[in-house]
């Protein structure tokens, strides 16, 4: 899909034609959409389609005639009818002429643009409207991070209630979501600091270099948010293992006992059910021997059991 976006001062347009000034947005586009806009900028078509390619890093590439920045950008899945996170790459190219962003899926992230729901946003302010995605993008980390701990808060208090595999799985899926954004704010992080620095050929006037410092700091405390509630998660998750793992244990310890004591009455019961002689049979000939053997095993078996209580096995 291809939507070309042109603004000025006063309005905010979708137009047909590739002009001067534009922002083109690609979502994962065809072949010919992709050769189209590659032969009207001279861009290399592999660069292009560069970010369609969902294992893609995080990078800059300075060619002649454009840049092209890589990001890792959150967005959200179904699995198991449970909602997850995962990054894809987001790729912004910048000629003299317009601004190009691809990506193999529709991001919330550029939505808040398409709607115009941000405030001094213009197609041709090209350098602005980059460093104002990577910031938007630093605020969608850090809310999905707010998301994940309120996520882990809720298994938690189920987990206390009852230690099923089900909310260990969804901890690990957490615990599996935060290393994945440890490593693309990482990446991300690496980028920033090369816009930032003097090397690179993006033009910056001050109201852009403070907005990308504020970027900078924003995915800084997203990197340090994902390693503390990195370090949560492995903890919960052990923890719970751990108690799952000594229930389990605890269980078959109760299924022995209870095995030994049920043993005593059986073992009695079953030597009376031999063949002895008359006279081999204790209590043989008393008129309330049935009763008698019954409560002696009975007392046995009670007998055990307050000793296993006294010693703490049960």
């Amino acid at each position: 899909m291809k939507q070309v976006f042109l603004s000025t001062t006063t309005e905010f347009k979708e137009i047909d034609t590739l002009e001067s000034g534009t922002w083109i947005n690609l979502v994962n586009p065809t072949q010919s959409e992709s050769m189209e806009i590659a032969s009207a900028f001279d861009i290399d078509i592999t660069d292009l389609r560069a970010p369609l390619d969902a294992e893609e890093m995080s990078r800059i590439t300075i060619e002649d005639e454009y840049t092209l920045i890589i990001v890792d950008v959150p967005i959200t899945e179904e699995r198991n009818n449970q909602t997850y996170y995962v990054t894809i790459p987001l790729g912004i190219i910048i000629t003299e002429e317009a601004i190009i962003t691809t990506c193999l899926e529709p991001l919330p992230l550029l939505d808040v643009f398409i709607n115009r729901r941000l405030r001094n946003f213009y197609t041709f302010m090209r350098s602005r409207f980059i460093f104002q995605i990577l910031y938007r993008n630093a605020e969608i980390y850090l809310t999905a991070l707010r998301s994940i701990e309120r996520k882990s808060e809720q298994i938690e208090s189920q987990l206390h209630k009852s230690t099923r595999n089900e909310e260990l799985i969804e901890l690990m899926e957490l615990e599996k979501t935060i290393v994945y954004f440890k490593a693309s704010l990482k990446t991300n992080e690496r980028v920033i600091k090369k816009l930032t620095s003097a090397t690179s050929n993006i033009k910056k006037y001050l109201e852009d270099e403070d907005l990308l410092e504020d970027t900078l700091i924003e995915t800084q405390q997203a990197i340090e948010m994902a390693d503390i509630y990195g370090n949560v998660l492995h903890s919960m998750t052990e923890t719970f293992a751990s108690i799952i793992s000594n229930n389990q244990n605890n269980i078959m310890k109760t299924l022995a006992l209870v095995t030994i004591v049920m043993s005593i009455p059986t073992m009695i019961f079953s030597a009376y059910g031999m063949n002895f002689k008359d006279n081999e049979i204790p209590l043989n000939g008393e008129p309330h021997a049935f009763w008698l053997i019954v409560f002696i095993a009975f007392a046995m078996s009670v007998s055990l059991t307050l000793y296993l209580i006294h010693k703490k096995w049960f």
